[in-house]
Order: structure tokens, then sequence, then C-alpha cells
């Protein structure tokens, strides 16, 4: 455990000891730590079936708890500032509060049959709410360590998916996998190439002598807007026509810029361009990870640009704060690529940066980006971490 780890975990416990009001002993104690993402590339390709390249990065959600002798639940978000339960045997419908994601994710848990425990606890995220760096994911992650009446809970995968059913069906957002999967599974050091439909994945390493940065617009974007399920109807009307022209086609993974140009004349000229969007960001998610092992930085931040302006043209889910923050970026010597990251409608951009520009470009976004928008943008230095577990003493 590094000393950050351990001071931050000594923290949590003594404001959980504070909420029980006595000390707690080491053996009923559990504390759980889930990553947030970043994703790299692959953006809206996920609930299409295709792929995507996140990272599991260094701000997390931690969940410390001790069990209780009844099936309820009671947590305290510090985030939040309030105290939230519900019972393990009853969640009850959603409230529209952070405490959905761990009420559906109880409710996930049982329909896969996981023994859970009744729990008083505490919730500590670092990540930015509304930033687009999957603060929910993590938080749903974490809770599932935390519920089951044993660690792990479910083998990486299906614990992802049992989160993300959480989310789809009790929270009521159609996000794909991605989230959830990279908060499971991420590995120190690497992006995590992850085929959709498949299931596959494999680490690709990140360069050395570069760090990820996100920086947030300060605009939060809401994944349960109309705008975002709007995309994905979207999506599946394109499916629906383009399959009329090629019957095997099932999503948009199958579908081939060749393809969608024969399908040009049936479809609308607005779910054209949210077809060519998905259909072209497979593409660069492949081409963008070969670059990465084969080493080809400018590759990476051509292919970067590329998807910026796809998600902003094409997709239209960016918004005139992402487009500053990528501009101001773009613009420094030793930022490899920039490109808004998460759903859009503001949070994050990504940023792979020479480790001898982060200063630099530090300095141009607040320069810059308050002089443009009048806001004040956050930055993160993040780094690839491993995925969620407990942490232990």
């Amino acid at each position: 455990m590094t000393q950050a780890h351990a001071a931050r975990r000594r923290a949590i416990v003594g404001r959980l000891e504070g909420m029980v009001g006595s000390s707690i002993p080491e053996h009923k104690l559990r504390v759980v730590r889930a990553p947030g993402r970043v994703n790299l590339i692959g953006e809206h390709t996920d609930y299409n079936l295709g792929f995507v390249l996140p990272v599991a990065i260094s701000l997390e959600t931690w969940v410390a708890s001790v069990p209780a002798d009844d099936l309820g639940v009671e947590l305290l978000s510090l985030e939040a500032g309030d105290r939230a339960s519900f019972a393990l045997r009853e969640p009850g419908p959603a409230r529209g509060s952070w405490i959905d994601y761990v009420a559906g994710v109880a409710w996930s848990l049982a329909e896969q049959g996981v023994t859970m425990r009744g729990l008083r606890g505490v919730i500590d995220s670092e990540i930015p709410l509304g930033s687009g760096l999957s603060s929910s994911a993590a938080l749903e992650v974490a809770a599932a360590w935390t519920l089951a009446d044993g660690t792990p809970p479910l083998r990486p995968m299906d614990l992802a998916r049992a989160a993300q059913r959480a989310e789809n069906l009790y929270v009521g957002v159609q996000c794909g996998l991605m989230d959830q999967f990279a908060s499971t599974h991420g590995r120190a050091g690497h992006a995590l190439l992850l085929d959709c439909r498949s299931l596959e994945h494999r680490p690709v390493p990140l360069p050395a002598g570069h760090s990820l940065v996100a920086i947030d617009t300060r605009t939060p974007h809401r994944l349960g807007t109309s705008e975002y399920n709007a995309r994905r109807e979207q999506c599946e009307r394109g499916v629906a026509v383009i399959a009329r022209r090629h019957p095997a086609v099932e999503s948009l993974r199958d579908v081939t810029p060749e393809m969608l140009g024969t399908a040009a004349d049936l479809l609308e000229e607005e779910t054209m361009r949210r077809c060519r969007h998905v259909v072209t960001e497979n593409q660069r998610v492949l081409a963008a990870t070969d670059a990465l092992e084969a080493g080809d930085l400018n590759e990476v931040g051509r292919l970067l640009a590329e998807s910026h302006a796809s998600l902003r043209d094409d997709y239209e889910v960016s918004s005139a704060e992402l487009d500053a923050l990528v501009e101001i970026a773009s613009a420094v010597d030793g930022v490899i690529g920039a490109r808004m990251t998460g759903a859009g409608f503001g949070g994050c951009t990504v940023n792979l940066v020479r480790d001898d520009a982060i200063d630099t470009l530090r300095v141009a976004v607040e320069r810059d980006y308050s002089a443009r928008t009048g806001l004040q943008a956050g930055f993160y230095v993040v780094r690839a971490v491993d995925g969620a577990g407990e942490v232990v003493s």
C-alpha cells in the first residue's frame, strides 16, 4: 500500500467511526476502492458493440463499511453531505439521487444470486461529479464490492455487466459497458482495448515519458438527459435502415464506410452523420491501438484530433467549452493529442502530454480558457491504475 493510500484509508475509517460512534475492529472493517476512467478514444461506440480504449485512472471512489445486524444499508456520502438508506430485501424505486447507484447494484446483484450484507458505510470520491470521468460507474463497482458478503462479488466481467445492468434498468441511463469494464479491469500503465461485442480485451501500453491530463470544462454533462438517449435511438434507426440493403448488419459495428455510402439515399441527413461518426470511430480506435503499440505518437495525435472533429460535427455532442479546451491544448508544444471524452454535452477533455509540457499546458489553460469562457477549468494529471479491489491495512 502506498503512503497516500494508507493516509486515505485512515481518514475514511475515521469518518466511519464518527458515523457509528465507536472504534471498529479491523476484522469487521472493509475498505474498497474503484477507479474512474478516461476514454482515450472510442466515444459512443460501446453501445453500438464496437471498440473502445479506456484507461482506469487514479481518481477513485472509496467506501469504508462495517456490517450491520439487519439487512439495511445506510451510507454517508461526503460529497453530497447527506445520508441515505434502503433495505436489501426491497430497495424500492429509483429516487433520483446518488443512492440509486448503490440500490440499483443491490437489485442487480440479487438478480445474480449474490449474497449481500446489511452495512453502515461512508463514501468518499475524488472523481469530480458531472465531469465525464465515470463517477457513477466507480460508485457502482465500489458498491458491489461493499455489498457482497464475500469478495470479490463476481468475476470482473460479470461484475461490470451487473453494474451496467443497474444503471440501464434501475437508474434508467442506457450506457454501454465501457465505464464499468474500465473500473473492474484497469491495469497500471496501460489502456484497455475492449471489443464490446465479444468482450475480448487486452492491455495496450501507454508511452513512457507521457501523462494523461483530464481537463474539466466545469460545465457538467448529464447522462440521463434526453439528448444522450436520442443518439442511441438514432443509431438503432440507422441500423434498421442499412440492414434493408445489407441484411447481415446487426449493429453499426458491422458497417463499413463503403456500406454506409450505399445506404446514404435511405438515411436522413442527421442520422447519416450519427452513423458515420460511429463507423469511422471504430476504425480510429483500432488504428490508435496499432499506433500506440508501434510508438507512433504523431499518428495517435492525428487520430485524437479526428475523433474530436467527428464528435463535434457528426455526432454533435461537443460544446463551445470543450472545443475551446481542445484548441488551447492543441496549440501547446508537447501535447500529442486532445479531444473531448465521455458522453459529451460538457465534462472533460483528455490530453496525451509529454511530461515536460504539463506545466506549459496548465499555464495556457489558466490563461486562455477563462478569457474565452469566463470559467475556471479543473486540471487533473492522472495515471493508469489497476481495477477495483479491497484496500487492506
